[in-house]
């Protein structure tokens, strides 16, 4: 699931519930239109077909799609909600939420949370009430490259282990897996690090698939509490930010953060190019990146960590603007996104895994198809899993975030150093 990269207009929207609503309209037929907005085209397919049966079962109720640039999605949100004419029902996103929900922005849902991902409930409750029908979920796993294991003779080990230390079976397989012009590897005589032809593993600045996974498997915290400060500087979470730092200037198994740091990163083209055989990624860039991989894409659980395996499980909800025209009918469309028939259609077409639990095998059927196996993430995600921070001001905190740790991934900051200011300055924007 990609993530934002606006800054809040949280004084404008501050206003926004002063103004009268207008959110949709009602044609001469007498059948009530909603709104529904979404960013990915993708998906839109999907809801293409998700709405036709959901006008079948309401015939009084008739939906307009509308599909934003996610560049744009944000932006045209807020100054919708300022002008009192949101969709009536849209996507949300954890780090949005608690921006959007602590301002009044969305309404309350009544729906059977138990049989949801308790990750995606989470991330949409705020003060003991669900703001968002939960939709799908999103989870990092290990994308690899079968064609470079075997042109290297190694085999994906049954656990990919580590430790801040450098044991485990992770780093061990990297090495095997990056190789030099001359044919060295990491820890050889004559291993040249600036002429490396093919890396082990892709480790870089990229919080939701990279950092925040060895911060939580290592024990320690992102956020000390839901719509809580910052803790990203505790020691064990100093220690994990190490150990992902090391692998790239330390242990050499990762392109220097020249080649990968947001926002001109080319990671994901060295992956899909055969140079990086590993790859943690959201199963949400398998569309991305499968069907222009020359060589057979393999899925693996991300590593487990001192404290076990813990990954970020990102899901998106259903919500619905609280100042909508028509209310009940949103309501109505919400809850029945919501619903088995309305989740196995995009589950069966492969778009993402449904938040509603016991519908996951559409998804991996359909990328079975496709030659992926994707029942790793599964597995994943019937563990511990973890949401991206839930508290306000993370949005404008983002972008000063990625400057300190890109500094920190080119070495001209120590972990420490970029945790503490980075918690620090989080801290500051939290309300």
């Amino acid at each position: 699931m990609p993530t934002p990269r606006i800054r809040w207009a949280g004084a404008l929207l501050g206003a926004a519930m002063l103004v009268l609503p207008a959110c949709s309209s009602s044609g001469d037929s007498g059948k009530v239109t909603l709104t529904y907005r979404l960013w990915d085209e993708q998906q839109k397919a999907g809801y293409d077909q998700v709405m036709a049966a959901f006008e079948k079962a309401e015939p009084g109720i008739d939906v307009t799609v509308e599909l934003l640039p996610y560049d744009q999605y944000w932006t045209k949100l807020t100054a919708d909600v300022v002008a009192g004419t949101a969709p009536d029902v849209f996507w949300m996103t954890p780090t949005q939420f608690p921006e959007f929900v602590t301002k009044g922005v969305l309404a309350p849902v009544q729906v059977d949370a138990a049989k949801y991902h308790k990750t995606v409930v989470g991330s949409f409750t705020y003060q003991d009430k669900l703001y968002g029908v939960p939709k799908d979920w999103g989870v990092v796993g290990l994308l690899y490259n079968k064609d470079l294991f075997a042109k290297a003779g190694v085999e994906m080990p049954d656990k990919l282990t580590w430790a801040a230390d450098g044991s485990g079976t992770l780093l061990d397989t990297a090495r095997k897996l990056t190789v030099d012009e001359a044919g060295k590897h990491p820890g050889e005589p004559g291993f040249d690090p600036a002429k490396v032809r093919t890396y082990g593993f892709a480790s870089w600045n990229h919080y939701q698939t990279q950092w925040m996974n060895w911060v939580v498997s290592n024990g320690g915290k992102l956020v000390d509490k839901p719509f809580g400060k910052y803790a990203f500087n505790e020691p064990a979470a100093v220690q994990a930010l190490q150990f992902g730092v090391d692998l790239v200037n330390k242990h050499h198994v990762s392109p220097p953060a020249t080649r990968t740091n947001p926002p001109t990163g080319k990671i994901t083209d060295m992956f899909k190019a055969g140079e990086v055989a590993m790859f943690p990624a959201n199963n949400a860039l398998l569309p991305f990146v499968a069907p222009e991989a020359t060589f057979e894409v393999g899925v693996a659980p991300m590593p487990e960590g001192p404290a076990g395996r813990a990954v970020n499980l990102n899901g998106l909800a259903e919500a619905v603007y609280a100042k909508s025209e028509h209310p009940e009918e949103a309501m109505k469309l919400a809850k029945y996104l919501g619903t088995a028939e309305a989740q196995k259609i995009m589950s069966d077409g492969g778009y993402a895994f449904p938040a509603l639990d016991g519908l996951s095998q559409g998804y991996v059927d359909y990328w079975k198809s496709k030659n992926v196996d994707v029942s790793p993430f599964v597995e994943e995600a019937a563990g511990t899993t973890f949401p991206l921070p839930i508290t306000t001001g993370f949005t404008g905190f983002e972008t000063k975030l990625n400057q300190l740790f890109n500094e920190m991934y080119l070495g001209k900051l120590s972990p420490q150093q970029a945790a503490d200011q980075a918690v620090s300055e989080g801290n500051a924007t939290v309300k």
